[in-house]
């Protein structure tokens, strides 16, 4: 059975300006609570719990749910009820298995065209994370820093695959115990060194690492959960 939606009830959306969209604000503020894990991986969203928790009519909220199954956020269980997509360790390889492909040019490309400005920005954002143990903070700038170097390339088919694919990775990460911040972060280091010396050949190869590295260590960690003793079976 798939786990109910948390009960200790998440504060009402926030006092919106006149122009606000009530679907908007009722989608950006679901996509939060889910991909801060505080409505986790194959919980049931009822479509009127949801719309009274975060004090919204139905309409509004039936928007924002069909944009989130869009998304690949949620799948769809009933006419009026959604569950928060668990991604397989299966769909999360593949993806990554296309993420190599598609980082990997997107870099390529983006690294003779990306301002000194924008990497410095990088740079700060990156150091901002230094010691710290903020998982939702850690994801932010990783969706920033991939999705940066897609826009950058210039190629906006390109850049929304990548934004489509990381969801899937989020999903992944949320339902799983899979964490690796200070990799991430180390990672993500020599990518922008490279990029900051306008070494695409390196910046590609960096990207690469980081990727690989990201599912060699998810697969140990399932590996880990699936045989905590470490014996063969």
């Amino acid at each position: 059975m798939s786990p109910p939606l948390p009960p200790a009830p998440s504060p009402a959306l926030p006092p919106s300006s006149r122009t606000a969209n009530l679907g908007d604000r009722a989608f950006g503020h679901l996509r939060e609570l889910i991909l801060s894990r505080e409505i986790p991986g194959g919980a049931e969203v009822p479509e009127g719990r949801l719309a009274e928790r975060l004090n919204v009519s139905r309409t509004p909220m039936r928007e924002a749910l069909v944009r989130l199954v869009g998304e690949g956020l949620l799948e769809r269980t009933s006419e009026r009820s959604y569950r928060v997509r668990i991604v397989s360790a299966r769909e999360f390889f593949e993806c990554m298995q296309m993420r190599e492909l598609l980082e990997c040019h997107a870099i390529e490309t983006a690294v003779p065209l990306v301002g000194d400005a924008d990497l410095a920005e990088l740079r700060r954002g990156l150091d901002a994370l230094e010691g710290g143990e903020d998982d939702m903070q850690h994801w932010l700038y990783d969706n920033h820093f991939h999705s940066f170097f897609a826009r950058v390339s210039g190629n906006a088919t390109l850049a929304e695959t990548i934004t489509r694919m990381r969801v899937v990775a989020r999903l992944f990460r949320i339902s799983s115990s899979f964490h690796r911040k200070g990799e991430i972060d180390t990672e993500h280091r020599a990518v922008l060194d490279a990029v900051e010396r306008r070494d695409a050949a390196a910046a590609k190869a960096a990207m690469l690492a980081h990727l690989r590295n990201l599912q060699d260590d998810a697969r140990r960690a399932i590996a880990t959960e699936a045989n905590p003793g470490g014996y063969f079976l």
